[in-house]
């Protein structure tokens, strides 16, 4: 299993409120964790590394040898719903932080099967000789292409297209979506934030990921988002068997 990870701050932003998280959990289980805070001054960094320390440490100290599929599936919806109480908690102990929260992805491959888990608009990628998106934003333009009042070319100009409607830690429960994905030989998960997303195109991370070795495509994703503009913070993991 090989994990590479890389963030940058971007172009625009002064600070990263982004963060990520890696482990290897035995011979065939890793995982990875990508979050984007949100929240004033530095409350949004704050949200998106409690969150991420959170998950990390919820699945190091649950994790067992022979977990099956379902435990696999409910350890990481109760890892983000532990952090979720957590970074909660976190703003209501601290005025400087009310309002804060993160989205988050989690992907946890065990053999060749990944269980992922994601909140917010933060995504993650199925790629191999085609790239696929496996995680649903939720967020307002997603909600808006599937009512049919956009389209997916409208929702990348839109001036609500960064409004997520369910963020982890902004509210006392969060919905987790959970989702298990097979894999084959050579597929690769990238997980990674909007900084990336909004200022690269799937086909040009999908030719990034399959002409560069996993050890230098972060590097290359990184730079393209910043040299399309880098208006956010961006974060990326690849994860491959």
């Amino acid at each position: 299993m090989q994990i590479y990870t890389k963030t940058d701050k971007g172009r625009v932003r002064e600070i990263n409120q982004d963060a990520y998280r890696t482990g290897i959990l035995s011979d065939t289980v890793g995982f990875a964790i990508v979050c984007d805070g949100m929240g004033g001054a530095n409350a949004g960094d704050v949200a998106s590394n409690a969150a991420a320390d959170a998950i990390t440490d919820y699945i190091t100290k649950s994790y067992r040898g022979n977990m099956g599929l379902g435990e696999l599936e409910k350890m990481a919806k109760n890892a983000l719903e532990s952090a979720n109480i957590q970074v909660y908690d976190m703003a209501l102990a601290n005025p400087e932080y009310t309002g804060m929260g993160t989205t988050v992805v989690l992907a946890i491959l065990s053999g060749k099967t990944a269980v992922i888990a994601h909140v917010g608009d933060s995504r993650i990628y199925l790629v191999n000789d085609t790239i696929t998106q496996l995680t649903k934003d939720h967020s307002v333009v997603q909600s808006l292409i599937e009512s049919g009042k956009i389209t997916p070319e409208d929702a990348k100009v839109h001036p609500r297209k960064n409004v997520i409607t369910r963020a982890l830690g902004s509210e006392e429960t969060v919905a987790v979506d959970i989702a298990c994905v097979p894999l084959n030989e050579g597929d690769i998960l990238l997980l990674c934030t909007d900084g990336l997303t909004n200022y690269a195109e799937p086909a040009t991370i999908h030719e990034i990921l399959r002409t560069n070795a996993l050890s230098q495509a972060t590097e290359r994703l990184i730079q393209t988002a910043n040299q399309n503009g880098g208006g956010d913070n961006i974060t990326v993991a690849t994860v491959s068997l």
